[in-house]
């Protein structure tokens, strides 16, 4: 007869930590295959776009959004729900204007671990967040830039991504498709 353990794994801890440590593991195997660390936040960047196109598939299949009608219910619904959804935390929206806002994160829960050494100093560790941002918005047709602006691997008090709005994408069907 076997031993039940009285202990209950927390789920979506062990998951947290797993995708922190897998994450951990592939960017310093990016850093062995790319030559510069601005090759390596390229590479993290379009991966991240990547898994954006498909994460806004499943968060709208999942959920009842409609149509958002403007940047801030866009980033309300879609990007701080999606946060939540996907990375378990919650940023706050700073700095709103018609066309710009701030995600504000307390924690970051890729850079749990992680210490970011000094011969890497133009790293942007997390930069596959920035490409998903990217990825998830265009899906929805909004052209956005994400960039950076804080960041607690290197020593600010929390993290910030700044979203800016570029334009709406049109939908268009490809040519002969009337």
């Amino acid at each position: 007869m076997s031993r039940q353990s009285n202990r209950t794994a927390d789920n979506r801890k062990v998951s947290s930590e797993l995708l922190t440590l897998t994450y951990g593991a592939f960017v310093s195997q990016l850093l062995k295959d790319y030559e510069s660390d601005e090759s390596v936040n390229k590479q993290l960047d379009t991966m991240g776009y990547n898994i954006g196109i498909r994460i806004v598939e499943d968060y709208l299949a999942r959920t009842s959004v409609r149509r958002c009608g403007d940047l801030r219910e866009t980033a309300d619904k879609i990007v701080k729900d999606g946060f939540k959804h996907y990375l378990g935390v919650a940023p706050t929206i700073q700095g709103m204007t018609h066309n710009e806002f701030s995600l504000v994160l307390d924690s970051n829960p890729l850079t749990e671990f992680v210490e970011l050494p000094q011969s890497h100093a133009n790293l942007q560790f997390s930069n596959i967040i920035c490409g998903a941002l990217r990825g998830a918005l265009e899906a929805v047709h909004l052209q956005i830039d994400a960039q950076f602006v804080q960041d607690t691997l290197r020593g600010d008090p929390a993290t910030e991504i700044r979203v800016k709005f570029i334009k709406r994408i049109e939908e268009t069907l490809p040519p002969g498709e009337d």
